[in-house]
């Protein structure tokens, strides 16, 4: 009986992957019900990814992702949910408060009709997210995180903003004014999951089913910044919306993916936050207040005396021969940062399960401790010169995680190896550390 209700719990975490659940599967009457979806998907994430890296090297011979940039993908999702740690995410909060002091019709919880309704309303409101997010500069400061890499796989799908989901609700509100929260929770997230598996090369074609899904095909054209897939292809699950709204293009030319003007770093706050210092020096290089505003609320290729959404002359051409970013690093330092890269996942993956045990003030420790290795590691894999001694600072914290009982082993049996490899780590940078400003001294002397 156990290993039934395994197997059916598997079944439907694979098939929310594709938003494929049936209305009376994924109907629930208090909001309290509505399973977490995308937390229960990080195994099919994992999985996927590593079919994705194996299919990929038995097909090309090259792994469709490096470490460097796949790091830096894994490292922006993990950012992104670091607000769920201190509050619920804005667009339930949001709904739930609309729904319930100013709903119009109050349409049943258990009824398909409701449930297909929300399907199509929450891809609708999606396209219009996400379009709005390319359209408007300050939103395109929060969504150009999506769009950094230059890569185009799986790992690609989790590279998410931080504070894309502080304005994103806003879209979603018209559909508390007749849907209930319990459908709308669903939907949000299986219309997120379907996005996951549609970030991949080696999947090039489905036939008919282009006209209506979103697919690799179409979504592979919305990443590329060659000047056809410039703002085409916003789609969510449906295709639909693009064909009707005049956003869609067919992949033709070879994508070469990523931002018009790539950023070439692996610095994870910087790829989060840079577009936003980028939009306030633009603004201040005009001397009229109303073209300081534009700069902010129109598209980012404008200036004075363009259109809304201005145009692409001063992109840099795209020829299909662009190379992505990839500097190259030993080995030794790779093996480094992939297990310290493991070690600060454990520790993500087990202050989202003890959050309710632990203090505001250790969740606050913790996150900042997140970040300060995020950051680090950033600095490594760019191979800055100041890398050494923000690594050394943090080996000192995360020591002190250690001693605290904050920092677990991957694997228990590993928890004496780990003490050992934390400790040479900090002796390693305290060394790198000392060498560098001895290097700094005899040069200014």
């Amino acid at each position: 009986m156990a290993q039934t209700a395994e197997l059916g719990s598997v079944s439907t975490g694979f098939r929310s992957m594709f938003a494929m659940l049936s209305p009376n599967e994924s109907s629930f009457q208090r909001v309290e019900d509505v399973p977490q979806y995308v937390q229960q998907a990080t195994p099919f994430f994992v999985g996927l990814m590593v079919l994705e890296l194996v299919v990929g090297v038995l097909k090309t011979g090259a792994p469709v992702v490096t470490i460097s940039d796949g790091l830096t993908s894994i490292s922006a999702g993990m950012i992104s949910r670091l607000p769920m740690l201190f509050m619920r995410g804005c667009e339930l909060t949001a709904y739930i408060y609309v729904w319930d002091r100013f709903r119009l019709v109050e349409l049943p919880w258990d009824s398909a009709w409701t449930w297909w309704i929300s399907f199509l309303g929450v891809d609708f409101c999606y396209y219009w997210v996400h379009r709005f997010a390319h359209e408007v500069s300050i939103l395109w400061a929060a969504h150009q995180v999506h769009h950094s890499s230059e890569y185009y796989n799986l790992s690609t799908a989790l590279r998410q903003s931080l504070t894309q989901q502080f304005t994103s609700w806003i879209f979603y509100l018209p559909m508390a004014l007749v849907a209930p929260p319990t459908t709308f929770a669903v939907h949000i997230q299986l219309n997120l999951l379907y996005q996951f598996w549609i970030h991949t090369e080696l999947i090039r074609d489905l036939g008919p089913l282009e006209w209506i899904f979103n697919t690799p095909k179409h979504h592979r054209v919305h990443h590329g910044r060659n000047l056809y897939c410039i703002d085409k292809n916003y789609g969510g699950i449906l295709i639909i919306w693009d064909r009707l709204f005049g956003t869609f293009a067919p992949e033709t030319d070879k994508v070469v993916y990523g931002l018009v003007f790539p950023i070439n770093t692996f610095e994870i706050l910087y790829v989060q936050l840079h577009y936003y210092l980028h939009l306030w020096g633009r603004s201040n290089t005009y001397k009229t207040i109303g073209n300081k505003l534009a700069t902010f609320v129109k598209g980012p290729s404008w200036t004075p005396g363009k259109s809304r959404l201005g145009d692409h002359v001063d992109n840099p051409k795209v020829t299909g021969k662009e190379v992505p970013h990839d500097p190259s690093w030993s080995l030794p330092l790779k093996v480094y940062v992939v297990v310290h890269f493991l070690l600060v996942l454990r520790t993500y993956h087990d202050l989202f399960e003890d959050k309710m045990m632990l203090s505001q003030l250790t969740i606050l420790g913790m996150t900042l401790y997140i970040l300060l290795t995020l950051t680090s590691l950033g600095f490594i894999m760019d191979q800055r010169p100041t890398a050494s001694v923000l690594e050394m600072l943090r080996c000192v914290v995360m020591v002190t995680v250690q001693r605290y009982g904050h920092m677990k082993p991957l694997l228990p049996s590993l928890a004496a190896p780990t003490e050992a490899f934390v400790s040479l780590s900090l002796l390693y940078w305290a060394l790198q550390g000392f060498s560098q400003l001895l290097s700094i001294k005899k040069k200014a002397d």
